[in-house]
C-alpha cells in the first residue's frame, strides 16, 4: 500500500513510524514532512492546507490511503476533498472538524447534551466583552472562537490582565480572524488529562492517557506553548474516572455530533479536567495531539492502519484497540526562546547509543546536514516498565542530542511522579 500523511510535525513523525509496523505498506508520502521525517517517508513539498496539490499528488501517485493530522487542513475540508477524488482518509470531515474550528460551537454542542464543561459566556462585541471581565470572577479564562496554533488561550489572575486578553485578541487581533468571536468561561481547577479517543462516528475507543506539560519552564512557569513533553498513562486517570467519562463525556459527545448531522470519524482529542465536581472537558480536538501522540502511539500493541481504516469504514467496533501496560515519557527539545524569538539553523547531531524514539518537529536537510528550523526541535520518547524509568531513560537520551541553542525542562513526569507517591 501507498500512504499520504499530511503534516510536518513530531506528530506526524510518529504516526509514520506506527504506520510503517504494517509489513502492507510499501511507502509513505509526508506532505510536507520535514528534515527528520525524510529518514521515515518520502517528504513531498506541498503545504499541509495545500487542499489542491494535496488531491493532485494522491491522484497522480496512486495513493491508497491517506491519513490527515494537523488541524487546519481538517477544518478547511482536506478531507472532503480527497474522499471525493476517491482517496479514502483518515480525519473528520469539514462539518465535524468543526468541534476544533469553532470554540463557540464546541461550548454549544456540550450545553445543549448536558456534556459538563466550564460554565461560559461568548462575546462578538469587544466593548460588551470587556465591560463582562472587568467584574468576572477571578481567575478567568479567556479563549479565541477559531484555531490559534493551540494557543489562543490566555489565563488571566487580575480584572486588568483579563481586559488585556480581550484586546490582544479582539481588537489588536493577535490571533487573527480566530478572534472575531471570544469564549470567556470560569477557571477550572484540579489535574488536566489528555485522552484521545478512535471513533467511527458511532463506535468510541479511547487510547492510553496522558499529561502534557504546556508551560515553557520549570515548575510550570512561562508562556505556553504547544506542549514541551508527555507522559502516559496519566496517573491521575484511574479507572473509575475513566468509566465516569465513557458515560458522560466520551460517548455523549460521539452521539451529539452524530444528532447534529455531523458524525466525526477519526481521533478526537478530549482536554479534560478532574475537578471536585467530576471530569469536565476544557476542550476538544479534532485530531491527533502534539506531544500527547509521541507518547501514546509507542504505548499501542495493535496496528495502527487497521484500526485507522476501520474509524474510517465504520467497523471500529469489530476492531481490537489494544495498548501496552508500560509508561512513556517524552522530553521536547526547543530552540532557547521558544514560543517567542530564537534563533534557527543549528545543526542537530545524534551521540552513539541512542536507544530511544526520536521525534523530528522542527528541522531541515541542507547540504546532509539535519539543521534547526522551529521551536519545538525534536521529542525524545522513551517507553519502560515504570514511570520512573521511562523519565529516567528520556532524559539520558536527551542528552545525547546536540544542537545550538538546545533548552528542555528538567521536570517532564514531577507532577505525575508526585500523584503517584500521594
Amino acid at each position: 500500500m501507498k500512504l499520504m500523511v499530511i503534516g510536518s510535525g513530531g506528530r506526524e513523525h510518529a504516526v509514520i513510524r506506527k504506520l510503517k509496523e504494517n509489513p502492507a505498506v510499501e511507502t509513505v508520502y509526508a506532505l510536507p514532512g520535514n528534515g527528520g521525517i525524510a529518514a521515515d517517508a518520502v517528504c513531498v513539498d506541498v503545504g499541509a492546507k495545500d487542499i489542491d496539490g494535496a488531491v493532485r499528488f494522491a491522484k497522480e501517485n496512486a495513493i491508497d490511503f491517506a491519513v490527515v493530522t494537523p488541524d487546519d487542513p481538517l477544518a478547511l475540508g482536506m478531507v472532503d476533498a480527497l474522499e471525493a477524488a476517491g482517496v479514502p482518509c483518515f480525519g473528520p470531515d469539514k462539518k465535524a472538524a468543526v468541534i476544533e474550528g469553532s470554540k463557540v460551537f464546541a461550548k454549544e454542542l456540550m450545553k445543549k447534551y448536558a456534556i459538563p464543561t466550564a460554565r461560559y459566556e461568548v462575546f462578538d462585541d469587544a466593548a460588551a466583552a470587556l465591560g463582562y471581565v472587568r467584574t468576572a470572577p477571578l481567575p478567568t479564562v479567556v479563549k479565541a472562537d477559531g484555531l490559534a496554533l493551540g494557543k489562543g488561550v490566555l489565563i488571566a489572575q487580575t480584572h486588568a490582565e483579563a481586559e488585556e486578553a480581550v484586546k490582544s485578541i479582539m481588537e489588536d487581533k493577535k490571533f487573527g480572524a480566530s478572534g472575531d468571536r471570544i469564549v470567556v468561561e470560569e477557571f477550572l481547577t484540579g489535574p488536566e488529562v489528555s485522552v484521545l479517543a478512535f471513533t467511527d462516528g458511532k463506535t468510541v475507543k479511547p487510547m492510553v492517557s496522558s499529561m502534557d506539560h504546556k508551560r515553557a519552564h520549570d515548575g510550570d512557569e512561562g508562556l505556553n506553548t504547544g506542549g514541551m513533553g508527555t507522559v502516559a498513562p496519566n496517573p491521575y486517570y484511574t479507572d473509575e474516572i475513566a468509566d465516569v467519562c465513557m458515560q458522560t463525556i466520551f460517548q455523549p459527545t460521539i452521539a451529539a455530533m452524530a444528532a447534529e448531522g455531523r458524525p466525526f470519524k477519526g481521533c478526537l482529542y478530549f482536554g479534560l479536567m478532574l475537578t471536585p465536581d467530576g471530569p469536565k472537558v476544557i476542550e476538544y480536538n479534532c485530531r491527533f495531539g502534539d506531544p500527547e501522540t509521541q507518547v501514546v502511539l509507542p504505548l499501542m500493541e495493535s496496528d495502527l492502519l487497521t484500526v485507522m481504516m476501520a474509524c474510517r469504514n465504520g467497523t471500529l467496533d469489530k476492531t481490537e484497540v489494544r495498548f501496552s501496560e508500560k509508561h512513556a515519557c517524552c522530553v521536547i527539545l526547543a530552540s532557547d526562546g521558544y514560543p517567542e524569538h530564537y534563533e534557527k539553523g543549528y545543526e542537530i547531531t545524534y551521540d552513539a547509543g541512542l536507544t530511544a524514539q526520536v521525534y523530528v518537529a522542527g528541522a531541515k536537510l541542507t547540504d546532509g546536514k539535519l539543521l534547526t528550523s522551529g521551536g519545538r526541535v525534536l521529542g525524545v520518547t522513551a517507553v519502560a516498565e515504570s514511570l520512573p524509568a521511562a523519565i529516567a531513560a528520556a532524559y539520558a537520551d536527551a542528552e545525547k542530542v546536540h544542537f545550538g541553542n538546545a533548552y528542555y525542562r528538567r521536570d517532564i513526569g514531577a507532577r505525575a511522579m508526585k500523584a503517584l507517591a500521594d
